[in-house]
């Protein structure tokens, strides 16, 4: 299947395996959630990543699933790739025009408090980082299928275009604990920053710090 050609990306059906699901080495690192997994992390944060679908080109993962094959720490290393190739802007970058920056922004905040818990978030010119937690009520898959779902048939209508705008599936990790939690929502919030798009993470408006800087006394873009 796709999935598993593409990096060994895991597939979505196997993330309900118990073997899948105590493994700690996937754990770690990126995963393919899917189009509608058949696992969810509960109340558990959950750091995932969409991206738009010309933003990742499916070479780059098969080359890194060859050179990475066999090597103790394949996960991690793949992930650092992911994250690097990202930063570097590839594909039309739709992300980057205000209306459709701000309709995902929106989309995001929506039903936080309510339906899920955000932690932080960030939309690149080509991706976009979240850090959230959900309630018992709520699945992660379908919370992913709906801000999909949506903002591209908006920001298709915006951009007077048609076709495939996210790609198929997300990047997930699970936070193992409060640390990895507290270093991830620093990771995200500063990505605009280390991307080379701003000097400050409060200068980059498409962010939870950016949107809750004025709370703790900072200047906003």
């Amino acid at each position: 299947m796709e999935a598993k050609r593409n990096a060994g990306i895991l597939p979505a059906q196997a993330r309900g395996t118990p073997a899948v699901r105590n493994n700690p080495l996937q754990k770690r690192g990126w995963h393919s959630r899917g189009y509608l997994p058949h696992w969810d992390p509960g109340n558990r944060p959950v750091h995932v990543v969409l991206r738009l679908h010309d933003s990742l080109p499916q070479h780059l993962l098969a080359q890194w699933e060859e050179e990475l094959h066999g090597t103790p720490d394949a996960t991690d290393q793949r992930r650092r790739h992911i994250e690097a190739a990202l930063d570097q802007g590839i594909g039309k970058c739709w992300l980057r025009q205000s209306a459709v920056a701000n309709l995902v922004a929106e989309a995001l905040t929506h039903f936080d408090g309510q339906r899920y818990q955000l932690h932080a978030w960030v939309i690149m010119p080509n991706h976009v980082h979240v850090l959230i937690s959900t309630v018992a009520s709520a699945a992660l898959a379908e919370i992913e299928h709906s801000w999909k779902s949506y903002t591209a048939k908006q920001a298709n209508r915006l951009l007077a275009r048609s076709g495939q705008f996210w790609q198929r599936e997300c990047f997930d990790r699970v936070m193992r604990d409060g640390h990895e939690t507290g270093e991830t929502k620093v990771y995200i919030e500063a990505n605009p920053v280390v991307a080379g798009l701003c000097e400050s993470i409060y200068n980059w408006a498409w962010s939870s710090a950016a949107r809750n800087g004025g709370d703790r006394g900072e200047k906003k873009p």
